[in-house]
């Protein structure tokens, strides 16, 4: 039997900037994510990462090549893509006037949900939200604006989770719920993709690895065939053999 195709598959993905002068910000990316599956995309800052989740989750178009989410490319069908996705970043925000519960239950309205009352009581318990569901969001703390957030985000059940460094600015113990959250998201089915810099995150969490630099990936694996690859173990040795060997056979050339 034929596998199931993926639920994210990205092909020759590219974005330029004039910032002045020509930046090729994402430069022919390729990759797939399944269902149930944790995908991390690393690199260092300016790599690229944010732009390209940002283009999979239709805030930015794509210059060229294709990206397909649960069967919607972004630029074809757009509104599929973001009924598929719940996106979440650390420049996210809520609105400061309504409380944590009127902002999910008015996300669940705008996506449609079909009782967004219950689905917001659902949630409120899920992410153990409801000690501060009366709370005006501009009084939250970071660690509460962020489970509001996944709430917001995942309020409609979408098959794929995008994560543009999630846990950043989190206490130990908000980003140690966070991490749960992954991981009982992975293991209900969820195809999740992810970006971070906390590589201790990534080694526990991905299933699949891409390390970018200079909008390319120079790697796709798991763990295990990166370390063959490069004869390092940890991720943090792994990552840099990869970056450094690229970047100096870039100023090797003429």
């Amino acid at each position: 039997m034929d596998p199931a195709p993926p639920m994210i598959a990205v092909t020759d993905l590219r974005k330029r900037f004039y910032t002045p002068e020509p930046v090729d910000a994402v430069d022919g990316l390729s990759f797939s994510c399944r269902a149930g599956e944790v995908f991390a995309l690393l690199g260092p800052n300016g790599a690229g990462k944010t732009t390209a989740l940002r283009m999979l989750a239709t805030l930015l178009s794509p210059d060229s090549g294709t990206a397909v989410l649960n069967g919607h490319e972004v630029r074809e069908n757009p509104a599929g893509v973001r009924a598929s996705i719940g996106y979440l970043s650390t420049t996210t925000g809520l609105y400061k006037r309504l409380t944590a519960k009127e902002m999910i239950h008015y996300f669940a309205v705008l996506q449609g949900v079909e009782d967004p009352a219950a689905r917001t009581e659902a949630l409120l318990d899920q992410l153990s939200i409801r000690p501060f569901a009366d709370q005006r969001c501009d009084r939250l703390s970071t660690g509460m604006a962020q489970k509001v957030n996944i709430a917001r985000a995942i309020v409609h059940a979408p098959p794929i989770l995008i994560l543009d460094e999630p846990t950043n600015g989190l206490d130990v113990l908000v980003a140690r719920d966070f991490i749960h959250f992954i991981e009982r998201a992975r293991d209900e089915g969820y195809c999740v993709l992810f970006s971070s810099h906390i590589l201790s995150e990534v080694e526990r969490l991905a299933d699949r690895v891409a390390i970018m630099h200079r909008g390319r990936v120079l790697a796709d694996d798991h763990l295990e065939g990166l370390r063959a690859r490069t004869g390092q173990t940890w991720l943090g040795d792994i990552f840099a053999t990869l970056v450094e060997g690229a970047e100096a056979a870039r100023l090797e050339r003429p």
